[in-house]
């Protein structure tokens, strides 16, 4: 489908452009980087196809998993735990704690990051299932001071990445808890057969970005790097520290699975009582206000994203999630929003102010990109040595750069 607009918005940024939308999934010209082909296929789409091929959900990812859990397991012999499996409460984070007990018989450590915008029902999902299946929950609380403001900062900084400090903390949560237990192996609950493949200036998530960030623009000044706690700091030598120096390894063991995520909602609803959020990512009660934001200020929409896998995956059918985009998002929730600018001590005056800030991108801040755009070559070489998985370089390089 393709016709002629005067103006899209790009980032936050009026364009002239011919407007496309792909023939195959829903993400459309909105999406920076996108390009398709003389049948009107994206390239998020052949990069989805790419990424199948290396992560088989059939027999052969059945034998990847088989060999990924025996590693795990004789890395872990003679500890108390295996593995860090980081957990919100939502469908993915819960499903994939459920598999890795029941299905891959690890001893994981469930870890949650809080900062402050938890949704209750998030809450119970976690203390339900980690006492059905026995396992430790181990809840890492942020310094309120800090992360309420990272997110002003975020605000201010006018880019996308509103929720940059609850990702990093996250992350840096997994690699401390890991570290100071001693385990080798973090399993997180994603997949980009479900969520996606999102443009980089969408989700340019690292440490060194929230600090420059937190630096130019925040009030409050961060607490120092320790391995065992790293608090947001998880920049790209912080990274290299535990994954180089320490040999912690990151795992989406989801790549493999053949994740339906309707089946895998009945089972968890059926074995722990577990409770839908309400919309995906509203674990984090923040997301009302991100959408928000997104939508406004940016002219961004996540279904085109989740809702693109899907429907590459034949989990969705593409003329429903045409329709269902037309729509603004059941996550913004006025109240909820409301709820969030006070919990943060924002008035709406300045939040409104933020929102007329002229729209920037990861690019305008220091984050080491350059430098890894320098050493691409280098680090091709790396994802072919098996150093580290060549979704990573596609991820950097190949998603709207």
């Amino acid at each position: 489908m393709m016709k002629l607009m005067d103006m899209v918005v790009v980032n936050g940024v009026e364009k002239n452009i011919n407007y496309q939308c792909c023939s195959r999934c829903i993400s459309d010209s909105t999406c920076p980087g996108i390009t398709f082909d003389k049948e009107g296929i994206c390239n998020f789409c052949y990069l989805h196809d790419k990424w199948a091929g290396w992560y088989p959900n059939d027999k052969k990812g059945e034998q990847k998993l088989h060999e990924l859990a025996k590693s795990i397991k004789q890395d872990g012999k003679g500890k108390k735990y295996d593995c860090v499996v980081g957990i919100s409460g939502g469908r993915d984070s819960t499903y994939i704690l459920h598999l890795c007990v029941t299905k891959y018989g690890l001893r994981p450590l469930a870890v949650h990051f809080n900062d402050g915008f938890d949704n209750p029902i998030g809450g119970e999902n976690m203390v339900n299932i980690t006492n059905a299946l026995g396992v430790e929950l181990r809840t890492i609380t942020s310094d309120w001071r800090e992360a309420k403001d990272l997110k002003i900062s975020f605000l201010k900084a006018s880019v996308p990445e509103l929720n940059e400090g609850t990702d990093v903390g996250i992350a840096a949560a997994c690699f401390g808890v890991a570290f100071k237990e001693n385990i080798k192996h973090i399993i997180y609950g994603q997949s980009f057969r479900t969520e996606g493949i999102k443009p980089i200036s969408w989700a340019y998530m690292v440490g060194d970005y929230l600090n420059d960030v937190q630096k130019k623009l925040g009030m409050v000044k961060l607490r120092p790097w320790k391995p065992e706690d790293p608090n947001y700091h998880l920049g790209w030598k912080e990274l290299f520290y535990y994954t180089i120096i320490k040999g912690i390894k990151v795992h989406s063991p989801l790549y493999y699975e053949r994740y339906i995520r309707k089946e895998a909602e009945e089972i968890i609803k059926k074995e722990y009582n577990w409770v839908y959020p309400g919309a995906h990512y509203f674990d984090d009660l923040y997301w009302a206000l991100i959408t928000y934001v997104h939508r406004v200020k940016f002219n961004i929409d996540f279904r085109l994203n989740s809702y693109s896998a899907l429907i590459r995956d034949g989990q969705m059918e593409r003329e429903f999630a045409l329709e269902a985009v037309k729509s603004k998002y059941v996550m913004e929730d006025e109240k909820i929003i409301e709820l969030c600018l006070k919990r943060l001590g924002v008035v709406r005056q300045d939040f409104n102010q933020w929102m007329q800030l002229p729209a920037k991108t990861f690019r305008n801040y220091n984050t080491g990109y350059s430098a890894m755009k320098a050493l691409k070559p280098g680090i091709k070489l790396v994802t072919k040595l098996g150093i580290i998985p060549e979704i990573v370089y596609d991820k950097y390089f190949l998603c709207g750069e």
